[in-house]
C-alpha cells in the first residue's frame, strides 16, 4: 500500500521561504515521477512541479518557475518542494502524488497516489 506523508507547511510572511518535505512508503521509489500540486479554497487542483523517476528531469508551472525547486532524495524516499519568495497567492494545500508515468504528467488524473496535503499560508 503506497503512503505519502507530507509535512513542512506553515504561515510565513510574503517574501519568505518554507521547504515541504514527501515522505513515501510501500512503492518502488526509484521507479516513480513524483510531483507536487495544489489547492486553494474554491479553486480547482493545480500543477506546481514534477521530478522524473532519475531525478534527471523537473519540470514548473510558470507561476512557481524560479521561486520553487523540486528535489528527491532515494536514500531517504523523500521528495522536497523548496519554496522561496512566496507570495500570498501561493497560499493553499499542498499535495505530494506519485505515478509510474514518465515526464509530462502534469494533470491531476495522471498520478495513481497522494498524499493527505499540507497547509502553507503566506501573509501579505
Amino acid at each position: 500500500q503506497v503512503q505519502l506523508v507530507e509535512s513542512g507547511g506553515g504561515l510565513v510572511q510574503a517574501g519568505g521561504s518554507l521547504r515541504l518535505s514527501c515522505a513515501a512508503s510501500g512503492l518502488t521509489f526509484s521507479t516513480y515521477t513524483m510531483a507536487w500540486f495544489r489547492q486553494a479554497p474554491g479553486k480547482e487542483r493545480e500543477f506546481v512541479a514534477f521530478i522524473s523517476w532519475s531525478g534527471t528531469n523537473t519540470y514548473y508551472a510558470d507561476s512557481v518557475k524560479g521561486r520553487f525547486t523540486i528535489s528527491r532524495d532515494s536514500a531517504k524516499n523523500t521528495v522536497y518542494l523548496q519554496m522561496n519568495s512566496l507570495k500570498p497567492e501561493d497560499t493553499a494545500v499542498y499535495y505530494c502524488a506519485a505515478t509510474r508515468r514518465g515526464s509530462g504528467a502534469v494533470y491531476p488524473t495522471m498520478y495513481d497516489d497522494w498524499g493527505q496535503g499540507t497547509q502553507v499560508t503566506v501573509s501579505s
